[in-house]
C-alpha cells in the first residue's frame, strides 16, 4: 500500500505564481537557463539552475553553486516572494493545454515506497544526474522540484478532487508556452484524510517523469538518516514532493528519432534492408504521423515512407513488443549500427510537442533520416514496471511539464 501525505508548502505569493513558475531545470542548456532568469529575475531557474548567477566559465557543479541555490531560496522568503504554508495540506493542480486538461494531487510520497517497488520505475538513471541534484537537495534543505507521478485511476480521490474544483483557486494563470495552470489547497481534515487513506488502498504506484529527481532525493533521505540514528520515519526527509496523477488523466506523446547517415548505404540499398523486418509503402511529401502499434514514419530525401512492422518481429514481451524497441532491435540496430542510442552521436531525439515539420527540418540540415512514432501508452508503462523491467531510453514524452518553483518542500 501507498503512503502519500500532505505537508507544510513553501509556495509562491498569489500575485507572483506566473512569474516564479518555472519549467523543469534539465528543459533548458546553461545559456537558455540564463536567458530565462535575465528576462524574468524572480525565475525559480535562478534556484533551480544557479550557474546562471555566476560567470559563464563557472563550474556549474561547483560547491558555490548549491550554496548560491540555497541563498537565494531564503531571500525570496526574507522578501515575501515565497511564503511558508501554516499546515500540512494538499493541493489540487490542474494543466491544461491546446484544450485538454489533466489534474493531478500535490503530496508528499514516502522513499520507503521507491526502496520496497511499491513506487515503480521503467527507466535507468545516471549517477552524474544524480549528484548534482543529490548536492542541490542536500544543501537547500528543500525539494525543488515535483515528481511526476502516476496510478490507476480511484473513484473516491477523482470525487473529492473534483469537489475542490469547485471553489476558488490559488493561483491560475497561463504560463508564456501558453500552458494554463490552474490550484487549489485542500486544507479540509476530513479530505485530508480521505485522500490518504485511499492512497492506503494503492499497491502501485509509477514514477512517470522524473527517474533523476526521485533517485537523488531518495538518497538525500538516506544520507540524512544516517546522519540521524535515532529517526522515527516521520520527518519530513523520509518523503519527497509529488504531483501524482489518474491513469486515464495522463497521455503520453511520440519521441521520435533523427539520425545523421545511412550507415554507408545507397538510398535504395538502405530500403532493401528496411524491407526484410518491415513492409515499406511511399507516402509522398506529406508528413506521415503512425496511428497505431507497429507502425512507423520515415522521412528520408523529402518523401515520407510508411514502415509496419512485419508479423514475425512483432512481440507480447513488454519491452520487446514496445514500438521503441522494434525500430531499435530491427532496424537502428542491424541496419544503421546504432547500438547504444544514450551515448551514440548519429542519433538525436525530438519530442512530439515539436511536430513533424520539425523532424523534416533536421533531416533536411544536421541530419539524413528520421522516424515518426506512435507513442508508448501508459499502460505499456505500467506493464513494463510491474514486470520490475526497463523502458528503451527515450521512450516516452509527457506533456505538459510540471512547473517548478509552485512548492517546495522542505527536510527540516
Amino acid at each position: 500500500m501507498a503512503t502519500i501525505r500532505p505537508f507544510n508548502s513553501v509556495r509562491p505569493r498569489g500575485d507572483l505564481a506566473n512569474k516564479v513558475a518555472a519549467l523543469p531545470y534539465d528543459v533548458y542548456n546553461r545559456q537558455e537557463a540564463l536567458e530565462e532568469v535575465i528576462k524574468e529575475p524572480l525565475s525559480f531557474l535562478k534556484i533551480d539552475r544557479a550557474e546562471t548567477q555566476f560567470p559563464e566559465d563557472f563550474d556549474p557543479y561547483d560547491t558555490k553553486v548549491y550554496e548560491q541555490a540555497r541563498d537565494s531560496l531564503r531571500d525570496m522568503l526574507k522578501e515575501g516572494v515565497l511564503i511558508k504554508e501554516s499546515q500540512n495540506c494538499y493541493y489540487v493542480y490542474e494543466l491544461t493545454m491546446a484544450g485538454r486538461s489533466q489534474t493531478g494531487l500535490v503530496g508528499c510520497a514516502a522513499i520507503d515506497d521507491y526502496l520496497n517497488n511499491v513506487i515503480k520505475k521503467h527507466e535507468k538513471t545516471r549517477e552524474d544526474k544524480e549528484i548534482d541534484r543529490i548536492n542541490h537537495v542536500d544543501v537547500c534543505d528543500a525539494q525543488t522540484g515535483p515528481i511526476f507521478l502516476a496510478y490507476r485511476s480511484q473513484k473516491i480521490i477523482n470525487e473529492v478532487i473534483e469537489a475542490i474544483k469547485k471553489g476558488n483557486p490559488l493561483y491560475d494563470f497561463i504560463a508564456p508556452d501558453g500552458v494554463k495552470h490552474t490550484i487549489w489547497k485542500i486544507a479540509d481534515q476530513s479530505n485530508i484524510e480521505t485522500i490518504s487513506k485511499e492512497f492506503k488502498t494503492i499497491h502501485s504506484i509509477y514514477i512517470a517523469d522524473g527517474h533523476h529527481r526521485t533517485a537523488s532525493a531518495v538518497k538525500v533521505g538516506l544520507k540524512r538518516r544516517a546522519e540521524n540514528p535515532g529517526y522515527t520515519g516521520e520527518e519530513e526527509f523520509n518523503f519527497f514532493l509529488s504531483v501524482l496523477f489518474p491513469h486515464d488523466q495522463l497521455m503520453i506523446l511520440d519521441y521520435n528519432r533523427v539520425v545523421k547517415d545511412l550507415n554507408g548505404y545507397s538510398k535504395d540499398g538502405f530500403l532493401t534492408e528496411v524491407a526484410k523486418a518491415f513492409l515499406v509503402q511511399e507516402m509522398g511529401a506529406e508528413p506521415f504521423k503512425p496511428s497505431e502499434k507497429a507502425t512507423f514514419g520515415m522521412y528520408l530525401e523529402g518523401v515520407w515512407y510508411k514502415l509496419t512492422a512485419k508479423d514475425e518481429i512483432r512481440s507480447t514481451d513488454p519491452v520487446e513488443g514496445l514500438d521503441v524497441a522494434v525500430l531499435q532491435n530491427h532496424l537502428l540496430t542491424p541496419v544503421l549500427n546504432i547500438k547504444d542510442i544514450r551515448t551514440d552521436k548519429r542519433i538525436d531525439f525530438v519530442g512530439g510537442i515539436r511536430g513533424l515539420k520539425e523532424l523534416e527540418k533536421r533531416a533536411n540540415s544536421d541530419m539524413k533520416l528520421a522516424f515518426s512514432m506512435f507513442p508508448t501508452s501508459i499502460n505499456e508503462l505500467f506493464e513494463v514496471s510491474d514486470a520490475d523491467q526497463l523502458m528503451p531510453p527515450k521512450s516516452t514524452w509527457f506533456e505538459p511539464k510540471l512547473r517548478s518553483g509552485l512548492f517546495i518542500h522542505e527536510l527540516s
